[in-house]
C-alpha cells in the first residue's frame, strides 16, 4: 500500500457509487483499547460537554435530565480536545491520504460537526431514523465525508449503523421529509427506500467512511453493554462553511498531507 495513495481506484469508484465505503481493521487493537478507556472513564466522572439522550427529543427518550435515563449520554462532545487518542486519530497521515484521495483535494476537519464519541446505551439509547447528515450542515457543497471508527463490535441488534446504498445520489422531494429533515415513513415512496437498507456488521478497528448525503439510520440497543464509536467530519479545501452559520462556529483544521 502506497502511504500517499492507500486506496484502490476501486474503492474510491465504489464510495462514488455506494456513498460509504468500509475499511475493516483500519485502527489497531490497542489503539481502541487506550480510547475505549478514556471514554468509559469520561462517562464514568460524566466529563463535559455531553449530549444527553433526554436533550436530542426522539421518540421514546427520556423527557428530561431528571426523569428516569434522562442522563444517560448519547454523545461525549469535543473530541478532538478531549484526549489525544481521539486527536490522534482525527488526524492520523493515513486517513488524511485517504480522504485525499477520496475528495481529490486537500482536506479540512471539521470541530463544528460530529468530532464526538457516540454512545449508545441499553435500554435509554434511542433510535435513530433515516437521514442526511447535511441537513444541518452549511457548506458551499454536499461532498463532506464523516468517519466512523467501531471501538465495539456494531450490529443491527446493537444499534449499528445502516445505510441506503446509492443514496446520496436520489433525488428526494421536501414532501418525503418530516420537519426535521427524516424521512417520513408514512410516505410510500420512502417505504420503497426503506427496502433498500442494509446493516452493516463491524467490529473493533473498523472504519466507515460515508458521503454527507448519504441517507443513513441506526436503531436501539438491544444487547446488555454500551456500544461506542468516534466520529469526524472532513470536507475539501475549495468546500468551507458558509459564513454565520453553525458549519463555521468551530474550528476548521486543515491537515496537510
Amino acid at each position: 500500500m502506497n502511504s500517499k495513495t492507500p486506496l484502490s481506484a476501486a474503492q474510491i469508484a465504489a464510495f462514488e457509487t455506494d456513498g460509504y465505503l468500509l475499511l475493516p481493521g483500519l485502527v489497531s487493537t490497542a489503539e481502541c483499547a487506550q480510547m475505549v478507556a478514556i471514554t468509559n472513564k469520561h462517562l464514568q466522572d460524566a466529563v463535559a460537554p455531553l449530549e444527553y439522550e433526554s436533550e436530542v427529543g426522539y421518540a421514546g427518550a427520556p423527557t428530561s435530565l431528571d426523569s428516569l435515563g434522562g442522563r444517560t449520554a448519547r454523545r461525549l462532545r469535543d473530541a478532538y480536545h478531549r484526549d489525544a487518542s481521539y486527536r490522534q486519530w482525527a488526524v492520523n497521515p493515513v486517513l488524511v491520504a485517504m480522504l485525499t484521495q477520496v475528495l481529490d483535494e486537500p482536506v479540512c476537519l471539521t470541530l463544528a460537526h460530529h468530532n464526538c464519541v457516540m454512545t449508545k446505551h441499553p435500554h435509554f439509547g434511542t433510535a435513530t431514523g433515516w437521514h442526511r447528515d447535511i441537513r444541518y450542515w452549511s457548506f458551499a457543497r454536499n461532498e463532506l465525508i464523516s468517519v466512523w471508527l467501531a471501538l465495539d463490535s456494531e450490529t443491527e441488534n446493537n444499534g449499528g449503523l445502516r445505510f441506503i446504498p446509492g443514496s446520496h445520489r436520489f433525488a428526494i422531494q421536501p414532501s418525503q421529509m418530516d420537519d426535521l429533515d427524516f424521512l417520513r415513513p408514512d410516505v410510500a415512496e420512502n417505504q420503497a427506500l426503506f427496502a433498500q437498507g442494509i446493516a452493516l456488521n463491524l467490529n473493533p478497528g473498523d472504519v466507515v467512511f460515508f458521503h454527507s448525503g448519504l441517507f443513513h439510520a441506526a436503531g436501539r440497543n438491544n444487547s446488555p453493554s454500551i456500544k461506542e464509536s468516534v466520529v469526524f467530519a472532513y470536507h475539501g479545501v475549495s468546500n468551507p462553511p458558509l459564513p454565520g452559520s453553525r458549519s463555521a462556529s468551530a474550528e476548521d483544521i486543515f491537515l496537510d498531507n
